[in-house]
This record gives C-alpha cells, sequence and structure tokens, in this order.
C-alpha cells in the first residue's frame, strides 16, 4: 500500500538526497500512488506515461485512463523544489497550455493536477506582493473547479497542492485539500460523463 508520505519520500531521496531533481522517475511513486487510488474507486487498467492527443500535438501524461478507445482522464504530476520566483510562473503557463492542448482534441476529459511544493525555497514577491507559494495556490484554485456544461478550456476539473518542507527531510506541511477529496471528484466526473464505463 503507497501513501502520500511514501511517494513524498521517494521524490526527497531522488531529488535531493541523490541530486537528480529533474530525473524522469522522481514522481513515479506518486504516480503508483495515483495508479493505486483510482484502482480503490473502480478504474481498472490506468496506465502512466500515456500519450493523450492533442489539438497541437500528442503529449505523455504521468497518469491517465482510456475507455471504449479514448483516454477520459489525465492526471499531471509536477514538482517546485527551487528557483521559484522562475518556476511558479512556467509551470502556471505549463498548466493552462497543457490542459487546453488536451480539450481541445477531447472537451469531455476529466483532468486533475497534483502539484508538490517545497516551501523552503520560497519568498516573498514584491511585483506581486505575495510569496511565490501564495501566489501559487490562489493560480491553482482559480484555474480549478471545471464542469460541464461550461467546459472551460484551461482549466481542470480539481487539483492539490502538497507544500513540503525539504530542508532536513520529506516533511508534509500541508495539503490543499484531502486527497480522498480529489480522487472522488476526478472518479465521479469520470462516471458521470462516461455513465457506461464504472
Amino acid at each position: 500500500m503507497i501513501s502520500i508520505e511514501s511517494a513524498i519520500d521517494a521524490l526527497y531521496r531522488t531529488a535531493v538526497t541523490e541530486g537528480k531533481a529533474t530525473s524522469t522517475t522522481r514522481l513515479e511513486t506518486l504516480a503508483d500512488y495515483c495508479v493505486q487510488e483510482l484502482a480503490r474507486r473502480g478504474l481498472q487498467g490506468v496506465e502512466k506515461e500515456a500519450s493523450i492527443p492533442g489539438a497541437g500535438r500528442d503529449k505523455k501524461w504521468d497518469v491517465a485512463w482510456r475507455y471504449d478507445g479514448k483516454y477520459r482522464l489525465g492526471i499531471s504530476l509536477k514538482s517546485l523544489l527551487r528557483n521559484l520566483g522562475g518556476t511558479v510562473p512556467n509551470r502556471i503557463d505549463d498548466l493552462i497550455g497543457e490542459v487546453a492542448n488536451a480539450q481541445l482534441c477531447s472537451p469531455e476529459i476529466v483532468v486533475g493536477y497534483i502539484m508538490v511544493f517545497n516551501v523552503a525555497e520560497d519568498t516573498f514577491s514584491p511585483k506581486h506582493g505575495s510569496t511565490w507559494s501564495d501566489l501559487f495556490r490562489n493560480r491553482l484554485q482559480s484555474l480549478s473547479g471545471r464542469r460541464s456544461p461550461s467546459w472551460t478550456t484551461g482549466t481542470v476539473e480539481d487539483s492539490v497542492l502538497v507544500e513540503v518542507d525539504f530542508s532536513s527531510g520529506s516533511a508534509i506541511l500541508a495539503v490543499s485539500q484531502p486527497l480522498n477529496e480529489f480522487f472522488d471528484t476526478l472518479v465521479d466526473e469520470v462516471s458521470a460523463r462516461n455513465p457506461n464505463a464504472l
């Protein structure tokens, strides 16, 4: 059984202990955790590193689920561990672009994001009048909550911000919402849009 704590421990080992902050495997245990939690809610055959078609180009998503020959769910996993002044704006842009690319091809796709944010590197941004963590949390919240029939392109059905302190270990300081609620929301939306799938 994988827990969010063990997934964060694995990220810490790869990114900090081994010094491989950009390793493509740094979030693999977190992806396994997502697969486990979706399976517990009835989604079988969930894939990792799946290439989801997009309007501009196909793109690999960390976790995805396909039904009747089409991807119906995608979860993107990101870590913001250092250089937050450059990383936060880029991650916001990346989210909107990545999500819109998939939604323009499949408007009904359900999308979730899990972001791991190292607050040990947080600083105040005079330009935005807030810390990078507050800015990111607020932007992520404003881009979450997509529901039919509005289908707002570039927004996600749900998201979670996991705030960690990697200064001396892999401590989880805060989670923006219970992860059970996050996975419940995604599966509920998948079920509502694909009533014969579950």
